[in-house]
């Protein structure tokens, strides 16, 4: 089922977005080689707090860090591990933010170190499917619209959007109905999309196959198949009668 957001739910969920970009913004900063992600997702746990809210992620039965730290090959889900950043790592953060009794969900990809220009363009081209995907959000659109539009950009360029892994509706919980698929393989066009309506639009692609496995590790990390590099932005947008509104920027 999904929830419809009021005015007031959206005003405070913007609100929560924003220290949650904020709080993004700051760990961004902090990434470089020779840092542990453990230290990271702390000092994210810190940040969020001082913010007026709570580790959403926290609040998933099981999981029991602030943020989602995925390196290379990972895609989602990473736990926050002790070993170091390495240069030439691409890093992946997701974080989320209950503030308010409402969630936002946001996440970005880095390159550690020098980018030639094949690591730009695959950093550049999620922004872009990811921005694409935003601009459809609107009222009078279908669900088709916000994922082919990613579809088209990530595999124009030759990558794969992943078809198991999805952006998600949010709001009193972190993830609520619609699932937001990065690509469009089903008939038909999908729900409506109304008004009040808040998504967690997320692109989520790979270098190679977009075949994924589970660690049997840690039951949480999901990383390619094939081991090539993964990249995933992710920002959390209401859908209002003048289009989309990005509450994490």
């Amino acid at each position: 089922m999904i929830h419809l957001k009021t005015p007031q739910e959206i005003k405070i969920m913007r609100e929560g977005g924003k220290r949650l970009g904020q709080v993004k913004a700051a760990i961004r900063e902090m990434l470089a080689p020779g840092v542990i992600p453990c230290d990271i997702d702390r000092k994210a746990e810190e940040l969020m707090e001082k913010a007026g809210g709570q580790p959403s992620f926290k609040k998933v039965r099981g999981y029991h860090w602030a943020t989602c730290i995925n390196i290379n090959d990972g895609v989602v889900h990473g736990v926050p591990s002790q070993i170091p950043f390495e240069e030439g790592d691409l890093v992946k953060v997701d974080l989320g933010l209950f503030y308010q009794g409402l969630h936002t969900d946001t996440s970005f990809t880095f390159f550690l170190g020098k980018i030639d220009p094949d690591k730009k363009k695959f950093l550049e081209i999620g922004k872009e499917a990811l921005n694409k995907a935003i601009v459809q959000a609107k009222p009078g659109n279908r669900m088709f619209d916000i994922s082919h539009s990613m579809q088209e950009v990530l595999e124009g360029a030759g990558y794969s959007p992943t078809r198991s892994l999805t952006g998600h509706g949010i709001g009193r919980e972190l993830h609520e109905d619609p699932p937001v698929p990065c690509l469009w393989v089903g008939r038909g066009r999908g729900e409506l999309l109304a008004e009040g309506m808040v998504l967690a639009i997320e692109a989520i692609y790979t270098l190679g196959s977009p075949e994924l496995i589970l660690s049997s590790q840690d039951n949480w990390t999901i990383s390619t198949k094939d081991g090539k590099i993964a990249g995933y932005f992710e920002e959390t947008v209401a859908i209002t009668a003048n289009g989309p509104l990005v509450l994490t920027a």
